[in-house]
């Protein structure tokens, strides 16, 4: 429960020693519009696991479809300590929207299924983020790319996918204005391996770009070129950990004309929230990781082992997902 002094009225100077008592404010009274903006600001699992728990009131809030055009499933990625099945909490949370999702974000547990499960659940898609979904495969996203038509945004972080994602999700997404392709930059011994058919992927499917995002990415400057071409109207690239490309001479001078924000190659990732390289300058980091959290905390809830919530039952911290 927020703390009461969140909602204290501060004393006037000016009152007397017989109203020195300070007057709480009830969460309750808030306008409605103000509680949905406060509930709306929190992740799915804060919402399904604490803040619909709070009063009847936050809990029939969080039943509204509405609340779900957006589903944020943020996590610290450590799935083999969790008690509860991000999975099903998707799922429920997807089945709140009632066909109205248009935002959904998931992290570590993403699998072909669940891909299918929101593609068949919402044709008003505007943005998918997929990060460390390593069970999403490229067969899984082609599938159901055709039903993607309206995406807008699409980010595909730390994935086991290829190229031939890329062509399918280009071809089938017309209205793809803003695509992000992160790897982890891997060196192999003192060369590095260069690669342009991602590259090409983009610069042939993705006609439409405005925002491109290459973090980690193999390209050499004939992958950057092709893009260039093959994406006239694009106003910010991102090319940090792209050690195969060298911004200089007439590609240079192009990407500085034509791109208004330009990352380089060596530019900092303090603002990406993943490990960039394989740690071929720091021995032993070989693991990737979200920076998003900073602790850990439990999370309980009543869902039932098939995947569905109990909404109208008493909070039982002993049945977990």
């Amino acid at each position: 429960m927020p703390p009461d002094r969140a909602w204290k009225k501060m004393k006037s100077p000016s009152s007397s020693a017989s109203s020195s008592s300070e007057e709480c404010r009830n969460w309750l009274e808030l306008p409605r519009d103000v509680t949905v903006s406060i509930l709306q600001r929190l992740g799915t699992i804060e919402i399904l696991e604490t803040a619909q728990k709070v009063c009847m009131l936050w809990r029939n809030i969080s039943k509204d479809p509405s609340m779900w055009n957006s589903i944020d499933m943020r996590n610290l990625g450590d799935l083999h300590d969790m008690d509860y099945d991000l999975e099903k909490m998707c799922i429920h949370a997807i089945d709140r929207s009632c066909g109205h999702l248009q935002d959904i974000n998931i992290e570590y547990f993403g699998t072909d299924k669940l891909l299918a499960y929101i593609t068949q659940s919402s044709s008003q898609l505007r943005r998918l983020r997929l990060v460390c979904c390593y069970s999403i495969l490229d067969e899984g996203l082609s599938k159901v790319a055709a039903k993607l038509s309206l995406l807008e945004e699409l980010d595909i972080t730390l994935c086991s996918l290829s190229k031939e994602s890329l062509e399918v999700v280009g071809r089938c997404c017309p209205l793809l204005k803003s695509f992000k392709w992160n790897q982890q930059w891997y060196a192999t011994g003192l060369s590095q391996t260069e690669c342009d058919e991602e590259a090409v992927a983009i610069a042939k499917n993705m006609p439409e770009l405005r925002h491109l995002q290459l973090i980690g990415n193999q390209l050499t400057n004939d992958g950057l070129q092709a893009i260039l071409d093959g994406c006239p109207h694009l106003e910010s690239l991102d090319l940090r950990k792209c050690f195969n490309v060298t911004l200089s001479g007439n590609l240079g001078r192009i990407c500085a004309e034509r791109i208004k924000n330009l990352r380089h190659p060596n530019d900092s990732t303090d603002d990406y929230g993943f490990v960039a390289d394989d740690g071929s300058f720091d021995e032993g980091l070989d693991i990737v990781y979200s920076l998003d959290y900073t602790e850990d905390d439990e999370v309980v809830d009543d869902i039932h082992d098939d995947g569905s919530f109990d909404d109208d039952s008493d909070y039982d911290p002993t049945d977990l997902y």
